[in-house]
């Protein structure tokens, strides 16, 4: 039976007025059938040379799910303008994001056969998800749910031609890709291998870390072991993926735990509150920060008791204590700048990819539109020829910590100016040549979940662009910028 899909956003079920790609949104197993298709993804050759290029998922994880959900988000928003202009978005991103893996394949995330690819792996998990935890779809749900994401591919491609009409070719397509395409690349060993075993604790835990540490410990490795036995078989073999023994049944267990919350009265799971409560800090102005510190406290309390009963290695050291204010507005060293700040995508290095991450992010958070987000890359751009000019002594094309670190450079350069004046001028809405009371409310409280005191209630443009340098150049702790390009 053909889907019936069209490239037209009004003719296609994606936007009915409940789509079930959307009701997933709120469900725990959504959780486990999303690292399920990140995996696939990452496998694909194209898909996991960008990823390992140019994501900020490895030091910055909680970051880039806050954003992939928000994104997801606003693809089904009710309203077809935060739809399209979503799409626009994602495409400029994806547009920016080209190159050559280590075996010299060149990728490009615009391609539309590897956009189709994400898509695919998105219904084939959400698929095997139902079935996992004991609601498989009959064949006319699958089929409506089919056309709802090629409706999702069309909105993004201008059509959904790279994925067949046919449910039944989809599934010998998906095979075959399987099976002839993806790889134990170096991103899909990173996703299952390092990144729940070193997973950086959201900035709700962060005070925490001997119980964030006991917790990874247990949670890290029955993660791994889940997603791994929910993979397809032939590329389970192809990539020679250890599993645990047992794991079969602790991954049917799980969905299908994860599965029993979808009889929760509507409401009572709500991810997207659940992910800006993890992002936030005792000292945001946000009124769930109360709630937040409270929990804190707790959770100091029982990682203090779990200290004494079992010490693990390598987290023995106290809880730190609050930092005080001149703690917090301190320097940091050279090092801990260049990991928690510069080096965004976490490979030990600092290159366009990096700076690009920067610039992605801050045009994300303020939403802005073209030009402003042109002239924003543009400006990182010139900073980045800027660094590498002064500091990549040996020519390699990057800067690496130790080059960074012996230079200990003032990075205040014209460049960087232009890149805060630029940010300036996004958040003078009006053209004032002043950030106003709202407009400060807009930018630090909405995009970076924090308030910065002026004593006038306005902020000129010497201010504006003095704080950004002073964190970006200085290395000085700004609790504004902190969440949004140092926390993980």
């Amino acid at each position: 039976m053909t889907t019936g899909t069209t490239g037209t956003a009004d003719e296609t079920p994606l936007f009915a007025p409940k789509p079930q790609f959307r009701a997933f949104f709120d469900e725990p197993r959504w959780a486990l059938a999303i690292i399920r298709a990140t995996v696939l993804e990452a496998a694909h050759p194209q898909i996991g040379a960008a990823l390992a290029d140019n994501s900020t998922f490895v030091a910055h994880p909680w970051r880039r799910l806050r954003n992939t959900f928000l994104s997801m988000r606003r693809m089904f928003d009710a309203d077809p303008a935060v739809r399209e202009r979503e799409a626009a978005r994602l495409n400029r991103l994806h547009a920016r994001m080209s190159g050559s893996d280590t075996r010299g394949r060149s990728y490009d995330a615009m391609d539309r056969a590897t956009r189709a690819w994400v898509v695919a792996t998105l219904y084939e998990s959400a698929v095997t998800m139902c079935r996992l935890s004991g609601q498989p779809l009959d064949q006319d749900t699958m089929e409506r749910m089919y056309a709802e994401y090629r409706a999702f591919l069309a909105a993004l491609d201008g059509d959904a031609g790279e994925l067949p009409k046919d449910l039944n070719d989809f599934w010998r397509y998906f095979d075959r890709v399987v099976e002839d395409e993806l790889e134990n690349t170096e991103a899909a060993r990173i996703i299952l291998y390092r990144l729940f075993d070193h997973l950086p604790a959201p900035a709700l835990l962060d005070g925490a870390p001997t119980l964030w540490a006991a917790g990874r410990a247990v949670v890290g490795p029955l993660l791994g072991a889940i997603t791994v036995a929910s993979l397809p078989e032939p590329y389970r073999r192809k990539a020679g993926l250890p599993e645990m023994p047992g794991a079969p049944t602790l991954m049917q267990g799980a969905y299908l735990a994860a599965g029993l919350t979808r009889f929760l009265p509507e409401g009572w799971i709500d991810a997207e509150s659940i992910i800006e409560t993890l992002s936030l800090s005792p000292d945001s102005d946000d009124p769930r920060a109360r709630t937040v510190t409270a929990l804190r406290a707790r959770m100091k309390r029982a990682s203090a008791l779990l200290r004494l009963l079992t010490p693990l290695s390598g987290d023995t050291d106290p809880d730190p204590v609050p930092a005080t204010s001149a703690a917090a507005e301190g320097r940091r060293s050279a090092e801990e700048f260049f990991r928690q700040v510069l080096d965004q995508t976490g490979d030990g290095h600092l290159d366009w990819p990096d700076l690009a991450a920067m610039a992605r992010e801050l045009a994300t958070r303020l939403d802005l539109d073209e030009p402003e987000e042109t002239r924003l890359y543009d400006a990182f751009a010139a900073w980045w020829r800027e660094l590498q000019a002064a500091l990549d002594t040996d020519g390699d094309g990057r800067v690496s910590a130790e080059e960074y670190a012996a230079a200990v450079p003032s990075l205040a350069g014209p460049a960087l100016i232009r890149v805060a004046e630029v940010l300036f001028d996004a958040t003078d809405k009006d053209g004032s040549g002043t950030v106003d009371a709202d407009e400060h409310r807009a930018l630090f409280r909405n995009a970076f979940h924090r308030d910065l005191t002026t004593t006038d209630g306005a902020y000129d443009r010497s201010a504006f662009v003095g704080d950004f340098l002073s964190f970006m150049s200085g290395r000085r702790r700004n609790t504004a910028y902190d969440p949004l390009l140092a926390d993980a």
